[in-house]
Order: structure tokens, then sequence, then C-alpha cells
């Protein structure tokens, strides 16, 4: 399928790399280019629009204005020189957030998660077979891909890179992320971190753990060991970790 695609930044110059990124990308079209946020807002409310490639520092509405504006109305992907907006526009539900200058693989990178979400909400029209209908196929659910998070600290907004996680432990008022190198402390709750996190990687074990599935060193009884520290299973938790780890074949 072919993503209908509007531009929107103050800057020509941004769009031209973006215009001809999009050039590139056999999934995408380009429908729009535009530097007025309020006639790009226009569009995305009048329908038929599927992605937003949208600039955050605009003179008449800014990006994130515009985000609760459209309401959902198409996907986004932010294109910005500025990191700090990173939290509050993923609590906007955005697909991807593209720092200036944006390089091409990182470009298609954003896209073709976007492109993947896309296809997996259009339901396949199924062609009735000559005396009966054939069974509907099995589609096997796909996650979109996520390489990061970014978490609020105490002086700045961090990019953490989800392989390196380990685990997370939920202490009472915050979390901390232990990652292969750091100790990362965020004042978030393990619901909401939960539910960012993929579910194909990282899994909650106890109402104080989450752990990274791939960083498992070992099982025993109800304790697991990830890079020496001992974790336990909760009860709660106990039969859809076990369930889970059986299909990862662990």
């Amino acid at each position: 399928m072919t993503l209908k695609c509007i531009a929107v930044d103050d800057e020509p110059l941004a769009l031209d790399i973006i215009e001809d990124y999009v050039s590139k990308v056999p999934f995408l079209e380009l429908v729009k280019r535009t530097e007025n946020a309020i006639e790009a807002l226009q569009l995305v409310q009048a329908g038929g629009i599927d992605l937003v490639f949208l600039d955050i520092q605009m003179p008449d509405l800014t990006g994130i204005q515009f985000l609760k504006i459209a309401n959902n109305k198409a996907s986004y992907i932010l294109t910005t020189a500025y990191s700090q907006y990173a939290l509050e526009s993923y609590d906007l539900n955005v697909s991807d957030y593209l720092l200036k200058p944006i390089a091409f693989d990182r470009f298609y990178k954003a896209v073709e998660k976007v492109h993947s979400q896309h296809k997996n909400n259009v339901e396949p029209v199924l062609t009735p077979a000559p005396v009966a209908p054939a069974p509907a196929p099995v589609v096997a659910e796909i996650q979109p891909v996520q390489d990061f998070i970014f978490v609020k600290t105490e002086h700045k907004i961090q990019k953490i890179e989800l392989d390196n996680i380990l685990y997370i432990e939920g202490l009472k008022d915050y979390i901390s992320i232990f990652t292969k190198a750091e100790r990362v402390i965020t004042l978030q709750n393990m619901k909401r971190m939960e539910e960012t996190l993929p579910k194909s990687q990282f899994i909650r074990v106890h109402k104080s753990y989450i752990i990274a599935l791939d960083k498992i060193e070992s099982i025993e009884r109800s304790r697991i060991t990830i890079c020496g520290k001992i974790i336990p299973i909760g009860d709660t938790y106990r039969d859809e970790f076990f369930k889970k780890i059986e299909n990862k074949n662990i």
C-alpha cells in the first residue's frame, strides 16, 4: 500500500530534503509540501492523508499544538533540531522523532515502521473459491519496530537503546532502568513503562521488576538471574512469564 504524505516545515531547505527522501521510497507519495501549518492542518482534517512529516518550531502553530488539534487524524513523524520535545511528543502518540540533520537511513527506518503499522490495520479482501469459501488466513501479529525510548531524568531527557536495557526496578515514586553501562533514574510508574516497552522483548515478572527476555542468564524456581542480579518472580506474574519463555524456547 502507498502512504499519502505531507511535509510541514517553515524552512524550505528542510522541505527539500524531505521531498528528496520521499521520492526514494516506493511506498510513499508526497501530495503536498508547505510552510503553512494552518494549511496542512486543514488538509489533515479533510482526510485522506496517511502520514505527516511535521516540524515543531513553526511561527503560527507549533508542531505540538498541531498534534493536539489534529487528534490522531494521521500518523506523524516529527522533524526537528530540538530534542527537548521528545517526551511530550511521545505522549501524543507520534510514530517517530527525527532530529535534524536527518540521515536517509534513519528516515527510511521511521517510514518503514509507519508503513508496517498501516498494513497491519488494513483488513484483507478475500476472494471466495468457486465451490466453497476459502478459510480465512491466519495473520501473525507483527510488532512495530522500536529501538529506543526517551525518559526524563533530573536534568535532561535521555535516549535509551532498548537493546541495552537489562531490567527495570520500580521504587516508590520513580523507577530505575539498569542498562549494560549505567543506572538511569526517572520519575515514572511501572504500569506506564510496561505499556511503553514492546511486549515481544520485555515482560513484567514482579510488581517491582520488568525484565528484558533476551538478557535472562538462568531461571531457578522463582528466581531469575540477569547479569548477576537475582530477580524474584511474583505469584501474580508467574503463569504468564513461564508461558512466554516456553514460546521463546528458552
